[in-house]
């Protein structure tokens, strides 16, 4: 199944992350933010007047915050669309 978003929107899948633990304190997954996800899917760029292009693309790991963007799953993989203005930043390698 392919996910094709809306405008400036950006379809994200979250890279695996390890269990943290500092001394005897484990942190719950909740505490673990900005989230570290992989680019899937892209829309086609915001409208205004002009073509505005997208500043990551497919295959980019990019960081945003937890609590912005919608939920899904499709074949058991969970999925998050977001706005790409809610990318914190790229990570370069």
């Amino acid at each position: 199944m392919y996910i094709e978003p809306l405008f400036d929107r950006v379809v994200v899948r979250q890279l695996p992350i390890k269990n943290e633990k500092i001394g005897n304190i484990i942190l719950p997954e909740i505490a673990k933010q900005p989230e570290i996800s992989e680019v899937i899917a892209l829309g086609i760029g915001k409208l205004d007047g002009k073509d505005i292009k997208f500043e990551v693309k497919v295959g980019d790991k990019v960081i945003y915050n937890k609590f912005n963007g919608s939920e899904f799953k499709i074949d058991g993989t969970t999925y998050t669309i977001i706005k790409e203005k809610d990318i914190l930043a790229k990570i370069k390698q």
